[in-house]
């Protein structure tokens, strides 16, 4: 999620090549979209979380996106080989364009409207359960994941994505970003998906590689404090372009230093023998 508010008050559409139309859903802050360019660095740093869910990803796999949100990450899946994918939100208007945007071009690709906590599935429906960049907005975590662990079968995979509370909002406990209720660093994350009754396979971290970690330095401070803090027409015009640049391949992923990554991403695992 973008860090503030004035950054993203941004709705000029700036389409990417080959990104989806996504002028119809209004950038608030609360999620990201695809094909908006002063955008591109918080789209991109959320697709390293797709790409990591992709690899868990067996053929025939059926997945869920619990807050699937533009919807841009149901292809990836879809494409890394799972026979179905089933996105969930609660924004009725968002789960139409998932349905025009992605879901009309491929059959494997469903969405629904409803609450994470009632999710529209079976029990152990589900071989792979993702949720990315939503925690951190929800009030009952437990209730939260004791409902993907519900329809996420025995042996199944349960991947969550959010921000690093250490490096999001340094030095407070209460959220930068008005829409987040609550942020983790990894070991309280890794607690909430125990106290779940799930197991925690490991805990990766989302950090910036070379090209973004040099232009931290000659920041003197992240470029992602810089980019929350006001509108992009007041960003110096070389973080700009950068950012209009930005792909998922700028970004590390592992397991060294958590605390100081920016973005955290549990693999956990439903116990029991799989089905």
């Amino acid at each position: 999620m973008p860090g503030g508010t004035s950054a993203v008050s941004v709705l000029v559409s700036q389409p990417s090549d080959g990104a989806p139309d996504s002028a119809a859903l209004e950038l608030t802050g609360e999620r990201t979209l695809p094909g908006i360019a002063d955008e591109r660095y918080w789209f991109e740093r959320h697709v390293v979380a797709y790409e990591l869910a992709a690899e868990f990803v067996a053929d025939g796999d059926v997945v869920l996106d619990a807050g699937c949100g533009e919807g841009y990450g149901l292809p990836m899946l879809a494409t890394a080989g799972a026979s179905r994918v089933v996105g969930v939100d609660l924004d009725e208007q968002v789960i139409a364009h998932v349905r025009e945007t992605y879901g009309s071009s491929d059959d494997r690709i469903e969405a629904f409207t409803a609450e994470l906590m009632a999710l529209p599935l079976a029990d152990d429906e589900i071989d792979l359960a993702v949720s990315f960049q939503v925690i951190e907005h929800l009030h009952d975590i437990g209730g939260f994941l004791g409902s993907l662990r519900r329809v996420t079968r025995s042996g199944g995979r349960v991947l969550i994505a959010t921000p690093n509370r250490l490096t999001f909002t340094p030095g407070s406990d209460t959220p930068v970003n008005p829409f987040h209720t609550r942020e983790f660093t990894a070991a309280e994350l890794a607690a909430e998906l125990v106290a779940a009754g799930l197991e925690v396979e490991e805990i990766r971290g989302v950090s910036h590689g070379p090209t973004l970690a040099a232009a931290d330095q000659a920041l003197g401070r992240s470029l992602m404090h810089v980019l929350g803090e006001g509108a992009s027409d007041t960003w110096p015009g070389w973080v700009r372009d950068l950012v209009h640049r930005t792909t998922a391949t700028w970004f590390d992923v592992g397991t060294d230093d958590l605390d100081e990554s920016l973005d955290l991403v549990a693999i956990a695992t439903v116990p029991g023998d799989p089905a």
